[in-house]
Formats: C-alpha cells, structure tokens, sequence
C-alpha cells in the first residue's frame, strides 16, 4: 500500500477543510502518500459544496477534471453535495463511493486500509493557521440556506478530544487554531442534555479549556450568531486577551427588520446591534466582521438602506457581501419579486463603499498600537516586506529582514491604508 498516491480537493467552507484533511491523514497514517503535481493519483478524494448552485457546478467540474488528469484513480466524493444529490454524482467519470454522512469518515478509512482512525487532525497543510472543527449540524431553517436540509444532526466533539487536537496542532507549530463549525455558537447543547447547568460545557467554557493550554498559540472563532455572542463568551475573551484574537465574525445577513423576518432569522436589527455595542464596550477595539446578502426577494430600496445604516452604525472591519442566489428547495427560492441582476450588482456596489469607509475609519483607530501579527508570507509585490494577520484580523506589513515565516510578533501600527496596516516589529511573541 505504500506506494499508493493520493489528491484532495475541497470546495467550500472551513469545516469542510478540516473534515478534507482528517480524511488524508489518515489515509497517509494507513500508507498512502501526497501524489506531487506530476503524478496521476490513485485515489481522489473530492469533498463538495452545495451551499449555491454554482457550488454544485464547480464540484461537478472539479471531479471531471480530476477523472481527466487521474485516467486510473477511484475517486471519493464527500460533502454537503454528496448527502443532498448522491446519484447525480455516482454518474460523474470514475466515482467510485459517494459518502452521504460525514459520521461516515471512519467506516470510510477503514474500507481503504486504515487501521489506525485519528480521532482529530496533527498537520494542516502547509499553512501556519489551522482550523479545528468542534461542531456539526445546524437545527435553524433559514429561508435561504439549504445547509440544515443536508446538515440536521446536530452533534458536538468531547472537549477533551478537542483539548488534545489543539495542544498538538500548537505543539506541531500551528501559531494560530480557528474554531469552527456548521452552527459554532451551538457547541455543547447536545452534550449537555439531562445536566445540572453548573455541568454545561458551551462554547465560553471551551475558550477558557483552550486558553489554559501552556503553547504558543492563539484562537480565532469563525463565525457566530448574534444571540451566541454572550455575557460568558466575552467575558472568556477579555480574561484570556493574550491568547483569544479580539475578533469575532458576527453573521447579520440584513439589516432591515422585514427582510430578518422574510429570511427567517432569530432576531431584529436592534438586537442585533446591541450584542455588537456589548463587545466594542467589553474589549479592546474588537474587529467585527460580517456577511450581508443583497437583493434578497422583495427588498425594497429602503429595506436596502436600513442595511447600510446598520452597517454604518456597528462599523464593521470586514463585510463579505453576497448578491441573492436563489438555491433550489428552499423557501426563498420560490419567493416572489426575485430582485434583477443589475439591481443586485448595483446594491453590492453601494454597500461595498460603506464597507471601505467603515474599514479604513476602524484601521485608522488601531494606528499607534501593538498587535500581536502572525507572519505567513513574503509580500509578492515587495520581497522586502513580509505580510501576515493580526489578531483584530486586519493584514498587516512589515520588514521582511526581522521576521520570519510562521512566527508571531509584537508589531506597533504607524500606518493605516485602505486594505492593511504597515507597523514596525517590536518584540517576538
């Protein structure tokens, strides 16, 4: 089995990378090696995405051209596709297995040869960051996402096991851990069925197991709803400031009232502004990232201002901004006055001038102070500057000569442009 070549491809979001590289290794633990860019692997492992139509597009597309540049391979297609459409991908060139549950991934390796099952993750790649999944499932039916349809069990990882991942992952030389999940903010309900509350093991209490780990690393959450973001998570987030980015992506989706409601989201826009006020007056200059869909079915010019003077009022760092694509079987799909293209493509335009004000006005704040920076790459444009990601997830550049790829540093910000910050080193972390 030694000789068995292998390739990974994910397409997607961040838990699907993790899921993609438990896959691996323990395909390599049980004898299989990274086929290099010359080589036709044996084995292919696709892991897909459906979260839009093009998602399925583009999955589609990559497992032909793996079948084409890999004439011999099996190949083995995993990921929210696969559990929504299974038999349109066993059509598709050389499939060989689709796996609809991802709970499947043990059985999985063991119908491969792997004897030895990981229970977590060692490597990520050749990155510097690592993401660790801790969650599954998502219980909400939002109108316009079709994740809970392909998604609906919800399960959490022990603590403990994740423990141990992250201290390996920090031992093994991965400066920072990025927790992730379908519905992050759920960690620990199913865990904690039948308990006394003093027992629960939610998400704040799992910050604080992490941040007591003695390692040079620090956390990242991915994103979090609003309601998610309590007094017990930000409270762990100012105890622990060395080792929690100050930074948390908060999903808002809109910020017209009407539109939450046609969207089938928990809350209003108040609240949701309040949980924001919470952090910016609990930490230190918080970054508060977001995504914000444009054009969703029935929104009115005025429903799309509302967005952008919430937008304007939290001050995000960072709004990724989704024009509505309408996905087959779900609710808003079907919903009347579905906005035109260019209406869309306008909105997304205008928000996006809302986002660089309120980005470059939060980079300007930060001009003066030290940020802890993880360094993870030479800038391409200069060699002589290095280029990496601060805490407060703003990019940050500095001298190439005094840092070194992988590594975290103290670096004092004397400078804010509109798409980074440039700072000096002050001292290594």
């Amino acid at each position: 089995m030694s000789d068995l070549k292998l390739k990974t491809l994910t397409l997607g979001c961040k838990v699907n990378q993790y899921e993609t590289e438990l896959v691996r290794e323990g395909l390599v633990r049980g004898g299989y090696r990274d086929a290099d860019s010359t080589e036709s692997a044996d084995v292919c492992v696709v892991n897909t995405c459906t979260v839009t139509n093009e998602g399925d597009s583009k999955s589609r597309q990559a497992i032909r051209r793996l079948a084409k540049d890999n004439p011999n391979s099996r190949i083995v297609v995993m990921g929210c596709y696969a559990t929504r459409a299974p038999d349109e991908l066993k059509q598709l060139p050389n499939v060989s297995e689709v796996v609809t549950d991802k709970r499947e991934i043990p059985d999985l390796l063991g119908r491969m040869g792997v004897i030895d099952i990981p229970d977590g993750i060692s490597r990520f790649g050749d990155r510097h960051r690592a993401y660790v999944k801790v969650q599954d499932g998502c219980l909400l039916r939002c109108s316009f996402c079709i994740i809970p349809y392909v998604r609906p069990e919800m399960y959490s990882r022990p603590s403990g096991e994740i423990v141990e991942e992250v201290r390996r992952l920090a031992e093994n030389g991965f400066r920072e851990i990025v927790l992730t999940g379908i519905h992050l903010g759920h960690y620990g309900v199913d865990l904690n069925k039948g308990k006394p509350k003093a027992d629960w093991v939610r998400l704040a209490q799992l910050m604080e197991m992490l941040s007591r780990i003695e390692a040079d690393f620090r956390i990242r959450l991915s994103s979090i709803e609003a309601t998610e973001v309590t007094r017990e998570l930000i409270e762990v987030m100012a105890k622990y400031p060395d080792k929690i980015c100050p930074h948390l992506h908060i999903s808002m989706q809109s910020g017209s009232d009407s539109v939450l409601r046609r969207m089938r989201r928990r809350w209003g826009s108040q609240r949701f502004v309040d949980r924001c006020k919470l952090l910016q007056d609990s930490l230190d200059k918080p970054a508060i990232s977001t995504d914000i869909i444009v054009g969703f079915p029935g929104e009115t010019e005025a429903e799309f201002q509302e967005t952008c003077q919430v937008s304007e009022k939290v001050g995000f760092s960072k709004i990724h901004i989704f024009p509505f694509s309408a996905r087959r079987g779900t609710p808003a799909a079907e919903m009347p006055d579905q906005i035109p293209g260019d209406i869309k493509a306008d909105r997304r335009a205008r928000l996006a001038e809302v986002e660089d004000r309120a980005r470059e006005a939060y980079f300007r704040s930060l001009v003066g102070d030290k940020l802890d920076v993880l360094i993870e790459a030479e800038d391409r444009n200069n060699p002589q500057l290095a280029t990496g990601t601060s805490c407060r997830y703003a990019q940050v550049f500095c001298d190439r000569s005094q840092v070194e790829i992988g590594q975290r540093y103290q670096v004092r910000i004397a400078q804010a442009q509109s798409h980074g910050l440039v700072g000096s080193l002050e001292s290594s972390i």
